[in-house]
């Protein structure tokens, strides 16, 4: 950031007085520039026992595979966002069953809430969409995934559906919500392990 958004004024990093960390400073007028982290909202849509995913048809990751998701905007919920989301990526209106992952990646600057749902409509891809597909767990093209966000999501799914058939989910709710951190580490190595499909 160079200039502040109030007064145009030249801005620049200091710990403002009784904080503890770099802000953008202006100056002129006073103002301090807060920045925070992103949400980014989406669903786990499924449908007789298969999941719902987008290839990409824009930057970052372009012609990846992901669930639909994207920035939440003002104004509306969480869940509003995980469903619109869906409907702009994918077409498809879900019944949400409830937040079922919650991951951080602090590097970032960026939380993902993504939420269990049900499939209740026919979907199609949307602008940022190549094309849109169900897949059985065996079919999920994990070295084509967008982001590990994605990657974790799905794992967790498939294992507590796994602990749910058997019989050994260990509580009262089959599909517990999962909290997450993925560190800078952890990003760099999964980018260098996937490739873009042919």
């Amino acid at each position: 950031m160079n200039y502040c958004s109030h007064c145009g004024e030249t801005v620049r990093l200091g710990v403002p007085e009784g904080d503890d960390r770099m802000r953008y400073l202006c100056d002129s007028c006073g103002t301090i520039h807060y920045q925070n982290p992103r949400i980014i909202a989406g669903t786990l849509p499924v449908r007789d026992g298969k999941v719902l995913l987008c290839r990409r048809a824009i930057e970052p990751r372009l012609g990846y595979w992901t669930l639909p998701a994207g920035f939440m905007e003002n104004a509306e919920t969480m869940a509003e966002a995980a469903a619109r989301e869906t409907r702009e990526e994918a077409g498809a209106e879900v019944d949400l069953k409830g937040l079922y992952t919650l991951i951080d990646l602090p590097h970032i600057n960026q939380v993902y809430m993504l939420f269990r749902a049900d499939l209740i409509s026919d979907f199609s891809a949307g602008i940022e969409s190549l094309e849109v597909a169900l897949f059985a767990e065996e079919e999920i093209p994990w070295q084509s995934l967008a982001f590990p966000t994605m990657e974790v999501t799905l794992r967790r799914y498939f294992e507590d559906r796994k602990r749910q058939a058997q019989g050994v989910t260990g509580t009262a709710d089959s599909y517990p919500m999962h909290t997450e951190q993925i560190d800078l580490e952890t990003r760099e190595r999964f980018f260098a392990t996937t490739y873009l499909p042919g």
